[in-house]
C-alpha cells in the first residue's frame, strides 16, 4: 500500500485536527523586521532561530502556514531551512500548509504541483496555496495530485489588498464576479466530500463584501484577522452559513509576543479562545 492510500482526504484530517486543537491557523512569517525585533541577524542563522522557536510553540496548533517567500529571499540555504521546518512540523502530526501562492499553466503548474504535493519531494505538505487567476483550469495539475496524494489546495478567491479588487470583483457573462466563479469552481471539486472538503478558498477577513461560500463545503482560511484588523465579527459577516468551516488565519499579532516560545505559545492560546465560537 502506497503512503498516499493509507492516508485520509485532507479535508477530514483538517476537520479532526480543528475539532482537537481549535479553530486557527498561525503562520510563520520570517519577516526581517520580525528578525530585528526578535533580537536575531537577518540572516540564515537568524532565520533558522527564528522558526526553530515558531515549531516548538506551535506543537499543538491545528494548522501551520509557512510564508514560502521569507525563506526564499535566503537562497538555497532558506529553501535547506523551509524543508526542516516542514519535516519537523509533518513530525510532530502538525498540518502544514505552505503559503506559496502558485500559479502558472501546463508543465510549469505541474513542477509546482509536485513540489509541495507529492510524497517524494522534501518540501512536501499537506496542502498549498494557489492563485488561479491564469484560469481555474489551468490548476488541474496541482487538484489532481492533491486528489491522488490526499492534500489539499487553497484557491485564492477574495484576497484583501486593494489591487485585488481590479480583476476580483470583474463581472463574468452571467454576472458573478471572478471571485465567485473562484469559489463555485472550488465547490465543485468538493462534491461528495463526508466532512470537509479539500479544496478551500482563501478569503480575505478584512473585506467589505466576499463572495457567497455557503455551498463550497470546503475550507475556507481568512487572513487578514488581528494586527490587519480583521475581527471575529468580520468573520461572522463574512463567512455567513459556512461558519463552521472558516480557518481564520493568525500570523502577525502572534509572532510580535515573540521571541519567547512561552509568550507565542501563549497568544496562540488567546486566538484559539477568541475563535471558540466557531465551534459551538
Amino acid at each position: 500500500m502506497t503512503e498516499h492510500a493509507a492516508r485520509r482526504p485532507f479535508g477530514e484530517r483538517l476537520a479532526s485536527a480543528l475539532a482537537e486543537r481549535g479553530p486557527l491557523c498561525v503562520g510563520i512569517d520570517p519577516h526581517p523586521q520580525l528578525l530585528t525585533e526578535w533580537g536575531l541577524p537577518v540572516d540564515v542563522a537568524g532565520l533558522e532561530t527564528f522558526s526553530e522557536r515558531c515549531v516548538e510553540a506551535f506543537d499543538g496548533v491545528a494548522l501551520v502556514k509557512p510564508q514560502v517567500a521569507f525563506f526564499e529571499a535566503f537562497g538555497s540555504a532558506g529553501i535547506a531551512v523551509l524543508e526542516r521546518v516542514i519535516g519537523a512540523l509533518r513530525s510532530s502530526g502538525t498540518l502544514v500548509l505552505a503559503d506559496a501562492k502558485r500559479g502558472d499553466i501546463g508543465s510549469t503548474m505541474d513542477a509546482y504541483a509536485r513540489t509541495w504535493l507529492s510524497d517524494t519531494s522534501e518540501l512536501r505538505s499537506d496542502a498549498v496555496t494557489v492563485s488561479p487567476y491564469l484560469g481555474f483550469g489551468a490548476l488541474a495539475p496541482a487538484l489532481e495530485l492533491a486528489a491522488q496524494t490526499q492534500r489539499g489546495v487553497f484557491v485564492l478567491a477574495a484576497t484583501s489588498n486593494p489591487e485585488g479588487a481590479q480583476v476580483q470583483r470583474a463581472r463574468v457573462d452571467d454576472g458573478r464576479t471572478v471571485a465567485q466563479v473562484m469559489v463555485d469552481e472550488a465547490a465543485a471539486r468538493n462534491t461528495g466530500a463526508v466532512t470537509l472538503g479539500s479544496v478551500g478558498v482563501v478569503v480575505g477577513a478584512t473585506l467589505a463584501a466576499a463572495p457567497d461560500v455557503g455551498e463550497l463545503r470546503g475550507p475556507i482560511l481568512m487572513p487578514g484577522v488581528g494586527a490587519q484588523g480583521g475581527t471575529a465579527d468580520d468573520v461572522r459577516r463574512l463567512a455567513g452559513d459556512a461558519l463552521r468551516s472558516v480557518v481564520p488565519n493568525v500570523s502577525r499579532e502572534v509572532l510580535r509576543a515573540g521571541p519567547s516560545v512561552a509568550a507565542l505559545r501563549a497568544a496562540v492560546a488567546r486566538a484559539v479562545d477568541g475563535f471558540s465560537f466557531l465551534q459551538a
